[in-house]
């Protein structure tokens, strides 16, 4: 960890890959070993601004914006398709514009099935697996899942609706950071504020709508990703909000079924783990990082 005389600093910067105006925060050295961040819903790279620099003055690190969320652009005649297959496309076309040719995938939410399939396409270069609420088994799906699952079942308009008027708002999305967090205050606003100011943006809540139907296609391949553990047993820590609706706690225990020697740490906190417990990741990700050095 750093010593507190130096801290390291954050740049923002743009690339193209993909067809896509890439955005991404990047700090460290270039030549020191990489972390790819990847993000969930409905946030973007700014989730990690208080994990990048503890991060940094040992790691290269790298947080992309998915196509969709934050600052990325992606241009109307690219006739994007938003589903997890093309995310995945996407930040493979990413890593490898980067020249990213080993890395250590810190995954959450939407992150994991975007990034357990870049690991899938690019298995020999992935030197760890950090999942921070990055569920990969259906015993993970908690029970907020319930109108979702009936979107899948039935992707009606009315379904839509439901799951657009229960999720796609203010309070919605404040809700995803604050329950299960014991201290209210230790929740800074603009994480909610801005990840629901820019769902407001034109066109951004049918992406989303559109994300939510192809989750379920995650979950057909949840034993994939199993089976990918069971092959190659990344060294791996499994981090967790033990009060998150979304992905409970029996979703972080599983990863031992097919990882037995995965570190599974469960935090007093809610589906944003990093928000409150930032530097207990940061310490938890450099003694698993740590030991491969």
């Amino acid at each position: 960890m750093s010593n507190g005389n130096h801290i390291p600093s954050v740049s923002i910067k743009r690339v193209e890959a993909d067809g896509i105006d890439m955005f991404y925060r990047e700090a460290g050295e270039k030549d020191a070993p990489v972390v790819l961040l990847l993000h969930g819903f409905p946030s973007s790279s700014h989730m990690y601004r208080d994990l990048i620099p503890r991060l940094a003055d040992r790691y290269r690190v790298i947080a992309p914006d998915l196509p969709g969320f934050g600052f990325t652009n992606v241009p109307a005649s690219r006739g994007y398709k938003y589903t997890f297959d093309a995310l995945a496309e996407t930040v493979a076309a990413f890593v490898d514009k980067l020249g990213l040719t080993s890395y250590a995938i810190y995954v959450f939410d939407y992150g994991a099935p975007t990034g357990f399939r870049l690991a899938l396409k690019y298995p020999d270069r992935v030197l760890a697996l950090i999942s921070q609420n990055g569920n990969a088994y259906e015993e993970g799906l908690g029970d907020a899942w319930a109108p979702i699952r009936k979107y899948w079942a039935e992707p009606s308009a009315a379904n839509r609706q439901v799951v657009h008027d229960a999720v796609l708002n203010f309070e919605g999305t404040r809700f995803q950071y604050m329950h299960g967090v014991s201290d209210p205050d230790s929740i800074a606003p603009e994480s909610y504020t801005l990840d629901a100011a820019l769902l407001e943006r034109p066109g951004q809540k049918d992406i989303q709508l559109d994300l939510f139907l192809d989750y379920a296609s995650n979950v057909k391949m949840y034993p994939t990703f199993q089976k990918f553990f069971r092959d190659v047993k990344p060294p791996t820590l499994v981090i967790w909000g033990r009060h998150d609706p979304f992905f409970i706690p029996p979703g972080a225990q599983a990863f031992r079924r097919d990882i037995p020697q995965a570190t599974v740490t469960m935090l007093d906190t809610g589906h944003f783990a990093v928000e409150t417990h930032a530097q207990e990741i940061a310490s938890a990700i450099n003694e698993l990082l740590g030991k491969l050095s």
